[in-house]
């Protein structure tokens, strides 16, 4: 159909906290709809709403809108697959742009306050998490459990790493660390941020040595202020301020990216690297499906989406 194109199969994002100027911490139905129809022409077909640290309350209150919204969502939409809470149960040591006032203990009794079915990847400090008691109950409901924003180096009941190198202790030769940790668990799942500036290349080049390709996810972390006209936006109880590459608090802080993953794609595939390979590895990661393609030009771009047979955007 696409003569000279990539194809691949519709990207999945799994550690997203919106685009286009909507954010899952404070946003309704219908802005996440519209947003779900937007992320197709990026070759995104299916993600995880990611919520930051906030109240108990809000917490609560926008789980049940995005998932009212994914009971409305039509066959040209990208897939709500479900929440991934990256907050509350974090290390203050390693809070990143996190409001770490807002921390709670790593308990189950915690959790079950904000407990719902639609959460599918938690991000937790696995240190604090005495006799991985938490961390067990999470598993009993089908739960990935990622270890990020902390310190541990034991990774031994995790699922996966969030953001490799970001906000967690980095490798040393002295003792174990998280960054380490992952690197030499060939079990263990390992999210990047390959956007240039979250990482630097060669710790990039370092993951593709040290991890099977077939457990390296690459995500996005993208922020709200993502795809918009804004320069400020308001995070983690924070003024976010965009300088056209980053995204930072007053302090200078590194908050999430603004590089949607089709965009980072294309990045890493222009450096010689093959992107690709990594797309499939998010499906086997969570063991779902999603019925379409991606086609990609000889310059890394998208030219054309396919989803449930349908194509749905070309260039």
């Amino acid at each position: 159909m696409f003569e000279n194109c990539k194809k691949s199969k519709l990207i999945i994002e799994q550690h997203f906290h919106g685009a286009f100027g909507v954010d899952f911490l404070n946003c309704n139905e219908q802005e996440i709809l519209d947003l779900s129809k937007k992320l197709i022409s990026h070759g995104i077909g299916g993600f995880f709403a990611t919520l930051a640290t906030d109240t108990l309350d809000n917490i609560k209150n926008q789980i049940q809108v995005i998932k009212s919204a994914s009971q409305k969502q039509t066959s040209e939409m990208a897939k709500i697959l479900g929440i991934h809470i990256e907050g509350i149960f974090l290390n203050p040591e390693k809070k990143g742009i996190h409001d770490a006032s807002q921390f709670l203990e790593l308990s189950v009794e915690n959790f079950q306050k904000f407990e719902d079915d639609f959460i599918k990847i938690i991000t937790l400090a696995p240190e604090l998490d005495k006799d991985f008691r938490l961390i067990k109950y999470l598993k009993t409901k089908g739960i990935k459990v990622q270890a990020g924003h902390c310190t541990g180096g034991d990774l031994s009941e995790c699922d996966g790493v969030t953001h490799l190198f970001n906000a967690m202790s980095p490798v040393s030769h002295r003792s174990k660390s998280t960054a380490l940790s992952a690197l030499v668990n060939d079990d263990v799942y390992t999210e990047i941020i390959a956007d240039g500036v979250h990482v630097n290349d060669d710790a990039i080049k370092l993951l593709l040595k040290s991890k099977p390709s077939d457990r390296i996810i690459l995500i996005s972390d993208c922020l709200p202020i993502t795809n918009s006209d804004k320069k400020e936006m308001q995070f983690c109880n924070k003024t976010i301020y965009y300088d056209g590459e980053k995204a930072t608090d007053k302090a200078g802080t590194l908050a999430g990216s603004t590089t949607l993953l089709d965009g980072i794609i294309k990045r890493i595939s222009d450096s010689g690297i093959d992107a690709f390979k990594f797309i499939e590895n998010t499906y086997k990661y969570h063991d779902i499906d999603l019925d379409g393609f991606v086609w990609w030009n000889e310059s890394n771009e998208i030219v054309a989406v396919e989803k449930n047979k349908n194509i749905l955007y070309k260039k």
